[in-house]
């Protein structure tokens, strides 16, 4: 399983604790990312929306990089994952844009025809993986820990992004109600807990613009973690781990709360089942400190 790797930006500095436990758990898993040579941003959802056609420009580049190749793209973040396939999918329905984006890159010595699959980190995980073949491969099960699954607001909408799975009515999972990471989560041997909040936005760049609106935002998602029980909340995105897990003592401040709840990713849950060390997963670096309970649980498993 050989594909094309485009990190984004966020995975490259902020938030390179992702990319440590993705070294570790991807080969492990018979996983090989090549790393897209000269990748540059995909400009993010918010550039997308202040310069559109650029932004429709600049994703077109790491595209027209990537085809050579003739493997999918496989990216760890949401909005680089959003961005990119909306770039591919508008390049193939619109053919005036498509006209303008191929002059651009031509200007660049560059040209792409549109045969290139984007596809997150996490469809690959469970759908070439599979959650069976990542549950034989478990070597301290988790039992006892539970998990609220944090899927974030990008990758199941709009539906049309993804890649097909059975089961489901959209394209990579149910948009309201996706269940894939779940699945991930069952084969360490922990357990997902209700949580209806799975879907709602973390507040995104706005924790730049409208800090308390964002921080209002993640109030609510850590409220209802708490609320069902969860250890921890496992995301799958850099900005939603940011924002919950750095932004979290200012939430407790602002709101008058004391939430204590780490936030991880899905690899590196993935990588404590599999038996690695937690400083091998970065998790010494997060920003809530993982709790004493779920410390025991770990110590226990």
């Amino acid at each position: 399983m050989k594909y094309t790797y485009y990190p984004g930006c966020s995975v490259k500095a902020t938030a390179n604790l992702y990319q440590e436990s993705i070294d570790v758990v991807a080969p492990a898993l018979g996983i090989e990312l090549e790393e897209l040579d000269d990748w540059n941003c995909c400009g993010a959802t918010a550039y997308m929306s202040v310069r559109e056609l650029m932004s429709f420009a600049i994703s077109a580049r790491n595209l027209a990089l990537a085809e050579p190749f003739h493997r999918d793209v496989v990216t760890p973040c949401s909005a680089c994952y959003l961005v990119l396939n909306k770039t591919n999918r508008y390049f193939a329905e619109y053919p005036e844009l498509r006209k303008k984006l191929g002059k651009a890159l031509e200007a660049g010595g560059l040209s792409y025809s549109g045969n290139i699959r984007v596809r997150h980190l996490l469809d690959v995980f469970i759908n070439d993986v599979g959650s069976e073949a990542i549950s034989a491969k478990v070597t301290k099960k988790l039992d006892g820990l539970k998990v609220a699954p944090y899927y974030g607001c990008q990758i199941v909408r709009p539906s049309y992004y993804g890649c097909p799975r059975e089961g489901v009515n959209s394209e990579f999972d149910d948009p309201d109600d996706p269940v894939c990471m779940d699945y991930l989560i069952e084969a360490t041997g922990a357990s997902c807990v209700k949580y209806s909040m799975k879907t709602k936005c973390c507040g995104a760049s706005l924790m730049g613009t409208e800090e308390k609106q964002a921080l209002g935002l993640c109030r609510e998602l850590l409220a209802d973690a708490r609320r069902n029980g969860a250890h921890c909340i496992v995301t799958i995105c850099p900005l939603c781990q940011m924002n919950l897990d750095v932004y979290q003592p200012k939430v407790n401040r602002l709101f008058h709360e004391d939430f204590k709840i780490p936030v991880i990713y899905f690899t590196q849950l993935i990588g404590l089942a599999l038996g690695r060390k937690p400083v091998e997963l970065g998790l010494q670096r997060l920003g809530v400190d993982l709790t004493r309970d779920m410390k025991q649980i770990l110590q226990g498993a």
